[in-house]
């Protein structure tokens, strides 16, 4: 044990004592280095690198008022014009060319031959009401138990095409393919209602002869009656006519037979 004691007391022999702690090390004394001081003996006062919180800049205080906060951002120019801009456009109906007023109209001028069209109206390009009685006429037939859907359109395109050239012939000013059509279509409301009269009872005795040629006469000259309107053609109704009641004749047959 006498060895053990004199090995423990010569172990890591050292000039270092406690009271040493109070000096600063490796050369910096605690005037020197603030941070060798102990917790209560740190000096506060002296500036520092960070802010403290007297020098932090007081917040805006807020203004709004609750749900209703105040506005930040404020749209430029362009952004405001495009904005404006879908508050001024026309509704999308009257863009894609479907006006029910005009509609109505067409369809009662048909309804009424003797009535006086208006040329304004009937030379525009609308062909959502034609479209609606082509799909009329042929939905009647369908209840005739005559599927004639590919006839109906396959002779409405070959009638508008012969129409066309036909009346850009006679007329000095001119028409559009899309207002032959649209006339054309719209005359064809009375031949709905003769294969209305298919699906009660039978045309092919001498009442359904005289209702189909009544029905074509109806159509020719209503037909006659708006291309002499919207192309200032007096006194060429009777022309006009002959060939609308050909081609309307062709839609009689359909209907009948």
């Amino acid at each position: 044990m006498s060895g053990f004691d004199n090995f423990n007391t010569d172990f890591y022999q050292s000039s270092y004592s406690v009271d040493d702690q109070n000096q600063g090390g490796y050369g910096y004394s605690n005037s020197e280095n603030p941070y060798n001081k102990q917790y209560g003996q740190y000096d506060y006062s002296q500036p520092t690198g960070y802010p403290s919180p007297g020098m932090m800049q007081p917040q805006q205080p807020y203004t709004g008022q609750i749900f209703q906060p105040t506005q930040t951002y404020t749209p430029s120019a362009s952004q405001s014009m495009y904005s404006n801009s879908f508050e001024d456009e026309p509704p999308l109906l009257e863009e894609l060319g479907i006006n029910f007023d005009h509609i109505w109209q067409k369809t009662l001028t048909v309804l009424h031959p003797l009535k006086a069209s208006d040329g304004s109206i009937m030379n525009e390009t609308d062909l959502a009401g034609p479209m609606v009685f082509c799909l009329a006429f042929g939905a009647t037939l369908l209840l005739s138990g005559k599927i004639q859907f590919g006839y109906v359109y396959g002779i409405s395109a070959i009638g508008c095409l012969a129409m066309y050239c036909l009346l850009n012939l006679m007329s000095m000013t001119g028409v559009s393919f899309g207002c032959v059509a649209s006339v054309l279509g719209y005359c064809l409301l009375p031949m709905i209602i003769l294969s209305s009269f298919g699906v009660l009872f039978s045309l092919q005795g001498m009442m359904g002869i005289i209702i189909t040629a009544t029905i074509i006469g109806w159509c020719s000259f209503s037909a006659s009656k708006i291309f002499i309107s919207a192309l200032a053609m007096d006194g060429q109704q009777l022309l006009v006519a002959y060939p609308c009641a050909l081609l309307y004749g062709v839609f009689a047959l359909i209907s009948v037979f």
